[in-house]
């Protein structure tokens, strides 16, 4: 199985986060929590802030990213730089379990592919509505097993396709954990995923130029860093798609919002 801090370290490096279901899921996400014009949004494990500067660019918000990795943050802040957006997004180094803000500080808290990796769940979402103001929305998009219990081939090919030590959970028990945050008026989307429809999520979401600078990236890294040659080998050998995939393993969109 990859080192979980190689898969994340080695994404930092060539300037590419994935979020399943692509950018129409991220706004999906956004409509269900009433994001619009005005508003400051938390965007909790935002990576190389491509949906924070999405967000500032389409909606007309001042965006709060944040992730655990100091590189991931390096890539935002110049994303931001390059694409002219630095008046209106701003990025910090914080755990999504520990987050360094006052109580009720946001008008929505998003994240995606996030809280599936943290071992203490609860602990992480109570953070999320513990900085959401009275009235205001938690949007969780995070992989989701569709049925239960998936075959052991589902299990570990979740671990490489999406990070080493990834625990999706099912519709039920997210919305468990929205519910125990004191969260109500939940709505819960469920999706399969489709390999094809991942691929064109990423082109969408970075653009053509975008992934040819990855691409780039990922070359120099291959031809630097033996341990990155190690990783992709370790990619390659656990990439084969297992059958019925659809059937078990999503996505799902979860939305809860904070009492006025």
């Amino acid at each position: 199985m990859k080192d979980p801090s190689h898969f994340f370290d080695f994404a930092a490096e060539v300037g590419l986060s994935k979020h399943i279901g692509g950018i129409e899921a991220t706004r999906r996400l956004l409509e269900l929590c009433a994001v619009d014009a005005g508003k400051v949004i938390l965007d909790v494990g935002c990576g190389v802030g491509a949906t924070p500067c999405f967000i500032a660019r389409e909606y007309g918000c001042r965006v709060v990213g944040v992730d655990i990795l100091e590189r991931m943050v390096e890539r935002s802040r110049e994303r931001a730089e390059r694409e002219e957006l630095s008046g209106s997004v701003e990025f910090r180094v914080a755990d999504v379990q520990h987050l360094p803000f006052e109580d009720a500080r946001f008008d929505a808290v998003i994240t995606e592919s996030v809280i599936a990796f943290p071992e203490n769940k609860q602990q992480a979402v109570n953070e999320l509505a513990r900085v959401t103001k009275p009235g205001g929305a938690v949007g969780l998009n995070e992989t989701t097993w569709l049925k239960v219990p998936p075959p052991p081939e589902m299990v570990a090919w979740a671990a490489q396709d999406v990070g080493a030590n990834v625990t999706p959970l099912t519709s039920g028990e997210w919305v468990g954990l929205l519910e125990a945050a004191g969260l109500g008026d939940i709505v819960a989307q469920t999706y399969a995923v489709n390999i094809k429809d991942e691929s064109k999520g990423i082109l969408q979401r970075y653009g053509r130029g975008g992934m040819v600078a990855v691409l780039g990236r990922m070359l120099y890294l291959y031809f630097k860093s033996p341990a990155y040659r190690t990783f992709v080998k370790e990619v390659q050998r656990g990439g084969i798609v297992p059958e019925h995939l659809e059937d078990y393993f999503g996505y799902g969109i979860f939305v809860g919002r904070k009492p006025a």
